[in-house]
Formats: C-alpha cells, sequence, structure tokens
C-alpha cells in the first residue's frame, strides 16, 4: 500500500513539474528574419503595420533584435509581444576581393 501511495505522489509531482515549465522558444525556422522579410511579413506580425513594417525596413540591417526597441522603431510593450516571432540574423560577410594579378613585365 505504501508503493502505490508513493508511487501516486511521484506521479503527481511530475504533472506539476510538466505544467510549470516554461513553453519554448519559437523554432529559428518559424521566425521571421528582420533584416530580410518583406514587408508583407513583417505585417503578419500583431502589431505591426505598413508604416512600422517600412521603419523597419528603412532601418536595416540590425544586429540583434533588440535594436527594434533601442532605435524606437516598435514600444517594448510590443516587442515582448513579437519577440518569439522575430530573429535577426547577419547576412554572411562577402569574401574580400582577391588583389588583381600583376601584370606581366614585358622585355
Amino acid at each position: 500500500m505504501r508503493f502505490i501511495a508513493f508511487l501516486c505522489v511521484l506521479l503527481a509531482f511530475g504533472i506539476a513539474e510538466a505544467q510549470t515549465r516554461a513553453a519554448p522558444a519559437a523554432p529559428a525556422a518559424n521566425q521571421i528574419d528582420i533584416n530580410s522579410a518583406s514587408r508583407d511579413d513583417l505585417m503578419t506580425l500583431d502589431g505591426i503595420g505598413e508604416v512600422r513594417a517600412d521603419a523597419i525596413i528603412r532601418a536595416r540591417p540590425f544586429k540583434v533584435k533588440t535594436e527594434l526597441v533601442e532605435r524606437r522603431l516598435i514600444l517594448e510593450a510590443l516587442y515582448e509581444k513579437i519577440a518569439d516571432k522575430v530573429a535577426a540574423r547577419v547576412a554572411p560577410a562577402a569574401p574580400a576581393p582577391r588583389p588583381a594579378a600583376p601584370a606581366p613585365a614585358r622585355r
């Protein structure tokens, strides 16, 4: 009988623990990249209309997504609503151009 009571306590603790865990952040694949998203893509975010979408596009590039608030493009309350839905992926740097080969010397 004690064994069954012990199992019930463990089960109850496990259920309570699972309910208190925070929901995982949205996968990166589902996030909208504020550095490359189209105007229409940005407007799918809650609170982002034509004017804010255009302002975000004009302010590119962003190093981090918190720059949306730092640059006063959106309010912090709105940022908190959309933070898990956006990302600021930095575009890979273009390779440095190769120096031109010296012209062969003429004799």
